[in-house]
């Protein structure tokens, strides 16, 4: 073993794998401390009643207790909801904005996609406040405004139960699609113009061209972001928090939210630290189960 050892060490060192494990030394660092370690703290946390100065061993009752939580299950089904309404239509957008951005000149493609993208660096306490001016209850917001124009009287869209979920799908609709526009788009160039040349050849319309070329062909991208689009749409707290705060009467709080506040309101870690690994163990099953059903004939 002592000189197995000493064989790897000199090929590590002296080889040119040295500098290899020299460069990614500091992301491996970094990784194990702000996101393994992290992990593996929580998962000890969620068996204890977390105190500062000295925590308790309870068991599996932090999950016992989030299992049988009438809120928890509520902030599931309101993440779901959440997640259903938008991911399928963001998608939609994406691919729909990236079709009629891709014939156009490539300084015009450039600029439409700096302007798509712009939400994406600016500032989310930013953003939420011109969309709580949005949705203002009084006559000067400008959903009202639009509103009144079909008859529609002031509504508080936040305030209410009927309406405070359907404001942040609202918002998830109009909002943060630069990414996926932008990958969407770069997956479109990279189709090879042979395939269209042959269609058009066949006298093929644009839609069979859409059916039989490029959804075929953008699956892979399809796949990746709806997954990636899944797991952060179940994450979701910033605007829960600070559009509606998780109201009113819980009807906006999402899963992220809830274990925000457990944690940080109610200084419940134990609880909040078993809340999010049940919510990652979700997240692994509805992945695994889109890679299955979906990811078969896929090659990336």
């Amino acid at each position: 073993m002592a000189r197995l050892a000493r064989i790897v060490k000199k090929r590590i060192v002296s080889g040119d794998g040295g500098w290899a494990y020299a460069f990614i030394a500091v992301a491996l660092v970094v990784f194990a401390l702000f996101t393994a370690y992290p992990v593996i703290h929580a998962f000890m946390i969620s068996f204890q009643e977390y105190k500062p100065l000295g925590s308790t061993y309870v068991g599996f009752d932090n999950y016992v207790h989030s299992f049988e939580d009438e809120l928890f299950w509520k902030s599931i089904k309101n993440t779901i909801v959440y997640t259903a309404l938008t991911v399928p239509v963001n998608l939609l957008l994406s691919f729909g904005v990236a079709i009629l951005i891709l014939p156009l000149k490539k300084w015009l493609q450039t600029s439409f996609k700096a302007v798509y993208y712009l939400p994406a660096v600016a500032s989310g306490v930013a953003l939420s406040v011109v969309w709580l001016w949005i949705f203002d209850p009084l006559q000067s917001g400008i959903l009202n405004q639009a509103a009144a124009f079909f008859g529609i009287g002031n509504q508080n869209w936040l305030g209410t139960s009927a309406t405070s979920m359907f404001s942040l799908v609202l918002m998830a609709w109009l909002s943060s699609h630069g990414t996926s526009i932008i990958i969407y788009l770069a997956a479109l160039i990279g189709i090879d113009n042979s395939y269209y040349e042959a269609a058009e050849l066949d006298g093929a319309s644009f839609f069979q061209k859409l059916s039989y070329i490029v959804i075929p062909f953008m699956k892979p991208t399809t796949l990746f972001l709806l997954v990636t689009g899944i797991i952060g749409s179940f994450q979701v707290f910033q605007n829960a928090y600070l559009m509606t705060g998780g109201g009113p009467d819980n009807a906006t709080t999402m899963v992220g939210l809830l274990i925000f506040n457990n944690a940080f309101k109610y200084f419940e870690f134990g609880e909040a630290s078993a809340q999010a690994l049940i919510l990652t163990v979700i997240i692994a099953i509805i992945s695994f189960i889109q890679f299955k059903f979906l990811g078969n004939d896929v090659e990336y």
